[in-house]
C-alpha cells in the first residue's frame, strides 16, 4: 500500500531506491517486474501497475532516473510550467553536476555544475527549474519575440517575479541566455515605478508644457480615476503591464471606461512607458484633448 500511495503522488512511477526504502529487496523487485506489477522505464525507475499514459508520468520517470539532484529543465520545464508548449520527443533533464551520468534514451541531459539548489523547485509533484531559471535557459534558445511572449505568459499565470529573474541573472552573468533576458526584462522596469512617482512625472509634464494641472486620484461616478480635468471632462488613466495584463483586469478596465463614458467623460489611457519614454507625445496628445492648440 505504501508503494501504491507513493506512486500515486509521483504520477505512477517510483525509483529503485524508493522501493528499497519501502522494504523491498532485490529479489522482490525482480519478482514484481516479472509478474507485471512493475514496468521498467529506465534503469532504476519503474511504473507501478501499468506504463505511464501521461507526459507527467514520463517526466517524473526521467527525473527519477538521475537522482535527487535532477530536475526538468529547458523546453520541458517551459511545458511543465505551461509557459510554452513543446512537441520535443526528448525530455530535458538538468542535473547539478558535471561528472559522470550516462545519457539515456529519450532524455536530453544537461550536466550543469552552476545551478544552485534554490534554482529548482517542485511543481505538480515533479522537480523542475524555477520559473526564473527556466526563463534564463529559455532565453538561450528562443528568439527575442518568442521569449517576450513566454515572459508575458508567465505574467498572465502570475508566475513572473522580476526580483527572482534579476537575482538569477546576477548568479549567471555569462550564461548563454543572459544578454537576451536582460534585454527582455527592460520592458518590465515600468512596473517598479510607484504611484507617487508616476503622479509626479505626469504633473511635471503638464507644468513643463504649460498645461492645466489635473486633479489626482479623484472620484468620478463612484470610480477613483488617476487624473481628472473636470471642466474639460477628461480622464487620463495610466496602465502598467502587471496590473492590467490579465483577462479579468482587461474586462474590468473596459467596463469602468464604459461607465465613465456614460457619465459624460472622455477616458484616455497611457502606459507607464509612454509617459516615461515619450513625454512630448503624451503632452501633444493632452494639449489637443484639452483644446490648448499647438505649442507656440
Amino acid at each position: 500500500m505504501g508503494i501504491a500511495r507513493l506512486a500515486g503522488r509521483q504520477h505512477g512511477v517510483v525509483s529503485w531506491r524508493q522501493l528499497v526504502d519501502a522494504g523491498l529487496g532485490r529479489g522482490a523487485i525482480a519478482h514484481r517486474v516479472r509478474s507485471g506489477l512493475l514496468h521498467r522505464l529506465y534503469r532504476g525507475v519503474f511504473a507501478v501497475g501499468y506504463r505511464p499514459t501521461t507526459r507527467e508520468g514520463w517526466w517524473m520517470a526521467a527525473v527519477l532516473a538521475y537522482g535527487v539532484r535532477a530536475a526538468l529543465g529547458s523546453t520541458t520545464a517551459l511545458a511543465h510550467w505551461d509557459l510554452r508548449p513543446s512537441s520535443a520527443r526528448k525530455i530535458d533533464v538538468i542535473v547539478a553536476t558535471r561528472n559522470g551520468l550516462a545519457q539515456r534514451e529519450g532524455i536530453r541531459l544537461d550536466r550543469c555544475g552552476a545551478i544552485a539548489e534554490a534554482e529548482t523547485t517542485v511543481h505538480r509533484a515533479i522537480p523542475v527549474t524555477t520559473v526564473a531559471r527556466t526563463l534564463l535557459d529559455a532565453a538561450a534558445i528562443l528568439q527575442p519575440q518568442s521569449l517576450n511572449r513566454t515572459i508575458e505568459r508567465s505574467e498572465i499565470l502570475e508566475l513572473f517575479d522580476l526580483r527572482a529573474v534579476r537575482h538569477t541573472l546576477e548568479l549567471h552573468p555569462t550564461h548563454g541566455g543572459a544578454n537576451r533576458l536582460h534585454a527582455a526584462i527592460e520592458l518590465f522596469r515600468e512596473d517598479e515605478m510607484t504611484r507617487s512617482e508616476l503622479e509626479a512625472m505626469l504633473l511635471a509634464l503638464c507644468e513643463a508644457d504649460d498645461l492645466l494641472r489635473p486633479l489626482v486620484n479623484h472620484t468620478v461616478a463612484g470610480e477613483e480615476v488617476d487624473f481628472l480635468w473636470p471642466r474639460e471632462r477628461l480622464i487620463v488613466e495610466v496602465d502598467g503591464r502587471r496590473k492590467h495584463l490579465t483577462r479579468q483586469a482587461f474586462e474590468r478596465d473596459r467596463a469602468r471606461d464604459a461607465k465613465l463614458t456614460l457619465a459624460g467623460y472622455r477616458v484616455v489611457r497611457f502606459t507607464y512607458r509612454q509617459i516615461s519614454g515619450a513625454p512630448q507625445t503624451v503632452a501633444l496628445t493632452l494639449r489637443a484633448l484639452l483644446g490648448c492648440g499647438p505649442v507656440r
